[in-house]
């Protein structure tokens, strides 16, 4: 018993030397590749900030050399000053940087970039800014500070200006260095000046902030140049914790909470302002690796010790391993009388198995043969579709050229060819309509994706009025416009009238701010179906009226095509918009023109509603994305009641017209 006690005391002991030791190497391996990734980190950052700096310091000097620059300043003649303003506004403009700007020997900034915006520099007083006096000392002035004009931080450069030898005033460049330091809480970056004071930090509450004590002197020296205006300067609690090899690293905690975090501070000059950039990278992840690591190796040196006290265990079973070998014998004879038998059995279902996969080959190639079949019936049944669509949407271009055609043979008998060439340019369009046609129509089989097109409402009705003029003599055709803050339900609106703001409106007049997002000619052909689908439904009435509303609001653009024909049946209402259902008489309608409606409107991210209004008849309201704009539309007259519709056509050249969709 107490020999068992002094080896497991032992083991302990090295336990506790072997994780110590762990720990020791992997911090200092954790520390050294921090240290490294830091410095790396702060010289590529000290480059950058240097090359930047340097960049602009170039572009004040040329600034400075320029003539323009050093008449204004010499003579102050209001014409140089102008000539300075346009010169230093356009090196700003190309240069990218915030303000350019003179200041004359008083210290009286004569000429800016921003001369002409509110917050100009023009007419400020500088000669207390440092950067004023090392230019008018013929050194080139470093500062960074808070503007006293704009109340933005940036870092001037100035230059003394020469005019005849002497130094006539000093021309400094402005820069937002706002982005440089970036937004990288995990791991802190901050520059801080010859004072200590911080002035770039990507930890925006560390900003205007000292690293170290601030001596009455340096303070009284910043409240003179009001370097940073009326920004209080409070301590940052930076305490070191460990020094490093490395003269500019350290461990540190930041804050003075009891439990701040660990941070390895790195240091960088930069040179000629006489700033530190300082780089704080949190060694959290050294201490969590340093421990995942001695955790790793006290598990191992336990497991070790585990592992050997099962082999002592195992060495005393082996003993018993033994005895038990004669009855494992006997044992094994018997199982391979079992393993022969469960053999045989495997042997027949392997047959069964062979039997049942030449039987599924067989089934699947049957199965292919007749997918095959059934992918070549339906491009057949697509191919038929489209032949319906193109027939359909052709027949309203078909019927209106056969109209134009016999109005042009009748005008060009009575010698009226202005009217007759107007009619050739109408049917000309209507040859181009027709090629667009069989193109969009290629969406009903085939989706398109919605596009942003513009489609300005009232002339695509307009238009559309136009193609329909002959069906629409007997008819009472209103249109009428109403402006609301919101799109009513197109199911509960069932009234209309003067009570839900509606205005008679006259569609000859251009409306350019009524546009939704829609091809011009997509809304034509989802209006001419609609309108001529309520021309239908009119046919057996005796005082036939139709009634096109605009409901406008912010998003959204409803026009709904009212009739007071005998409406839709209950039966056939959810079914009005499948393709290739009608309920007219055969020849009459193929049943595709509010199919081809409802599938422009989604294209178009819209819809298409159908009801029964209580008044009688039925109404189809086209609900379209609202387009803002304010271009302007090409005026056409279009006559817009019976009453003042005319053709010049005799009254036998009417061609036929076909449904636009099924009633």
């Amino acid at each position: 018993m107490t020999r068992r006690l002094i080896v497991v005391l032992a083991l302990a002991a090295t336990l506790v030397l072997v994780c110590a030791a762990t720990w020791r190497i992997a911090w200092r391996r954790g520390i050294d590749a921090l240290q490294q990734q830091a410095a790396v980190r702060a010289d590529r950052t000290v480059r950058s900030l240097g090359d930047t700096l340097e960049r602009y310091e170039s572009l004040s000097y040329l600034v400075a050399s320029h003539p323009v620059v050093g008449e204004a300043l010499d003579t102050g003649a209001p014409d140089a000053i102008a000539r300075a303003n346009r010169y230093l506004e356009d090196a700003n403009t190309h240069a990218h940087a915030d303000v350019a700007y003179i200041i004359r020997a008083d210290g009286l900034c004569l000429s800016a970039s921003n001369w002409n915006r509110p917050d100009s520099f023009v007419g400020s007083q500088y000669r207390f800014r440092p950067y004023f006096i090392d230019a008018m000392r013929a050194r080139v002035g470093r500062f960074f500070g808070i503007g006293t004009v704009s109340h933005v931080p940036g870092y001037y450069i100035s230059q003394p200006v020469y005019r005849n030898g002497r130094i006539v005033g000093a021309a400094v460049v402005k820069l937002n260095l706002e982005w440089f330091p970036g937004t990288d809480a995990n791991e802190p970056l901050f520059v801080a000046d010859k004072h200590g004071v911080i002035f770039l930090s990507s930890v925006r509450e560390w900003k205007y902030r000292a690293v170290r004590d601030l001596p009455s002197s340096a303070a009284a020296a910043i409240e003179e140049a009001r370097q940073y205006a009326d920004e209080p300067i409070t301590s940052l609690a930076i305490r070191p914790v460990r020094t490093l090899d490395a003269p500019d690293a350290q461990i540190v905690r930041v804050g003075a909470r009891r439990f701040s975090p660990y941070y390895l501070l790195t240091q960088r000059a930069l040179g000629m302002p006489q700033w530190q950039l300082m780089t704080l990278a949190p060694v959290e992840s050294v201490l969590d690796d340093a421990r995942n690591a001695t955790a790793a190796v006290g598990s191992a040196f336990v497991s070790l010790c585990l592992l050997g006290f099962y082999w002592r265990m195992r060495r005393a079973r082996l003993r018993d391993i033994m005895k038990g070998r004669a009855l494992l014998q006997k044992a094994y004879a018997e199982l391979n009388q079992r393993v022969e038998e469960r053999t045989a059995d495997l042997s027949a279902a392997n047959a069964q198995l062979q039997t049942e996969v030449a039987e599924r080959t067989r089934a699947e190639n049957e199965l292919r043969a007749a997918h095959e079949e059934l992918l070549q019936t339906s491009k057949l049944a697509a191919l038929g579709q489209m032949a319906a669509g193109i027939t359909h949407e052709l027949n309203q271009p078909l019927a209106a050229l056969r109209t134009f055609s016999d109005n042009t043979r009748v005008l060009i008998e009575r010698g009226a060819l202005t009217d007759a060439r107007e009619n050739l340019e109408a049917i000309g369009e209507l040859t181009d309509r027709m090629g667009k046609i069989t193109n969009q129509l290629k969406l009903f089989v085939g989706r398109a994706q919605p596009h942003s097109a513009l489609s300005f409402v009232v002339r695509a009705l307009r238009n559309a009025l136009h193609l329909l003029q002959k069906r629409l003599q007997r008819v009472t055709l209103e249109v009428r416009l109403c402006e609301r803050q919101s799109l009513p339900d197109p199911q509960a609106a069932q009234t209309f009238g003067a009570a839900n703001g509606y205005r008679p409106m006259d569609v000859a007049t251009d409306h350019p701010s009524l546009a939704a997002y829609c091809d011009d000619l997509r809304l034509e052909q989802a209006l001419i179906n609609l309108i001529a689908n309520a021309l239908d439904a009119l046919e057996p009435v005796a005082a036939p009226r139709l009634i096109v509303d605009l409901d406008v609001a912010e998003e959204a653009l409803s026009i709904t095509v009212r009739d007071n024909g005998p409406g839709i049946p209950a039966d056939v209402l959810p079914r009005v918009f499948e393709p290739f259902f009608t309920t007219k008489q055969t020849g009459k309608g193929l049943g595709l023109g509010l199919a081809i409606v409802s599938s422009i409107a989604r294209d178009c991210g819209g819809s298409l509603a159908a009801r029964n209004d209580t008044g009688g008849g039925a109404a189809f309201v086209l609900t379209l994305r609202r387009a803002q704009t304010s271009g302007s539309a090409t005026t056409t007259t279009v006559t817009t009641s019976a009453t003042s519709a005319t053709s010049a056509a005799s009254p036998g050249t009417q061609a036929d017209e076909t449904s636009a969709g099924p009633r």
